[in-house]
């Protein structure tokens, strides 16, 4: 018997990417950084490769290597490398990294010297959204470097890419800037003798929306688990994760009860409390308090007053809720069930962050669809 679960619908991974693969004649990148938006890196990574994506893509050093390790041999590129950090184990496991500045490609090249052969590098030049990447005053000078690298032999440039500041707004006049920005960026590689086989640059919102965008290669993340990044659009993308669990008391209260820490919430009168073993350490942002979603007796109803580390309460008035009964705080709404978009809502937050809050060690994954 279980007390609070995750399940993963991995047959609806395969069907997103399925979807994705065949709206474009790009090759496809699954993104499966952050434990596969908290999906599982592992599990989601097989079923995407099952569908038919091309690439992997993390942020992390230890993600590729952990793909590495587990017998996965597609292409990965890991991209948010700090200083200081094993690279040549990433070259030695054939993962392609990312740099972005100058000193970033010389720690590269010195990890292809340590690995023995060359580093495949993906340059990135920063086209608007002032994060990762090299600005258009730095990307002269990454590119001679590369350029000299890949004439030594101690580097292979496998790719040249950026990444969008608003794609998830159809129509945002940054998406134009940031793509003809790209496209001086390319031309200036080509001056310097930097052809790559891959130009990428469409995140989920530019893979759906911006097939001009969309070059050699497309990095889908959250839309590959079958959550839109446009709000109030689906593009036939079916949620892969639902988290429930099962109520652990009920309790009669009288009018006027206050509920959980601070008192935030009080009864109107006589009611039915159900306690549900789920809170912040397991993933239930406490901004959803006095406001998350849950489906409980074929009803859904708000969270009574504060969440707790390790509970939220549901006020179910007179209903007949008992110990047991299964409270879902979200899935793909398939049976009324709130959505992650619904708590995003909620909490003021973004879709994103909903699914990557759950599953861990208290609450366990449960895997659909495994072959």
């Amino acid at each position: 018997m279980w007390q609070a679960e995750v399940r993963i619908d991995l047959d609806a991974i395969r069907e997103n990417v399925a979807r994705l693969r065949a709206g474009t004649s790009a090759e496809l990148m699954a993104v499966v950084k952050g434990d596969g938006y908290g999906h599982g890196m592992l599990p989601a990574a097989r079923a995407a490769l099952d569908a038919g994506a091309d690439w992997l893509g993390v942020c992390t050093l230890d993600e590729a290597l952990t793909l590495r390790r587990a017998g996965v041999t597609a292409p990965v590129l890991a991209w948010l490398l700090a200083p200081g950090l094993p690279l040549h184990e990433g070259v030695a496991a054939n993962v392609d990294l990312s740099a972005g500045s100058v000193d970033q490609l010389g720690e590269v090249l010195v990890a292809a010297g340590r690995a023995g052969h060359p580093a495949r590098v993906h340059l990135k030049i920063d086209t608007g959204l002032a994060r990762g990447g090299a600005t258009a005053a730095d990307w002269p000078a990454l590119l001679e470097a590369a350029a000299k690298a890949q004439a030594d032999g101690t580097v292979e440039v496998v790719g040249i890419w950026s990444h969008f500041a608003y794609a998830d707004a159809p129509g945002h006049p940054t998406i134009d800037r940031q793509l003809a920005h790209f496209h001086e960026g390319l031309a200036l590689a080509e001056r310097w003798g930097v052809r790559p086989r891959y130009r990428h640059l469409a995140n989920s919102a530019a893979t759906l929306t911006r097939p001009d965008t969309h070059f050699d290669l497309v990095r889908p993340g959250l839309a590959v688990y079958g959550l839109s990044p446009v709000v109030g659009e689906r593009y036939g993308l079916r949620p892969a994760m639902t988290a429930r669990a099962r109520v652990m008391l009920v309790k009669r209260v009288p009018a006027g009860q206050g509920v959980s820490y601070g008192h935030t919430y009080t009864t109107g009168r006589e009611t039915t409390l159900a306690v549900v073993p789920l809170g912040y350490a397991d993933g239930i942002p406490r901004h959803a308090s006095n406001a998350g979603p849950i489906q409980l007796g074929g009803r859904v109803r708000t969270i009574a007053g504060r969440v707790c580390m390790d509970q939220v309460v549901l006020d179910c008035g007179d209903d007949p809720v008992v110990a047991g009964d299964v409270a879902t705080l979200f899935g793909p709404g398939d049976g009324g069930e709130p959505t992650a978009d619904d708590w995003a809502e909620a909490a003021g937050t973004i879709n994103y962050e909903i699914v990557t809050r759950f599953g861990g060690v208290r609450v366990p994954r449960v895997y659909d669809g495994a072959r």
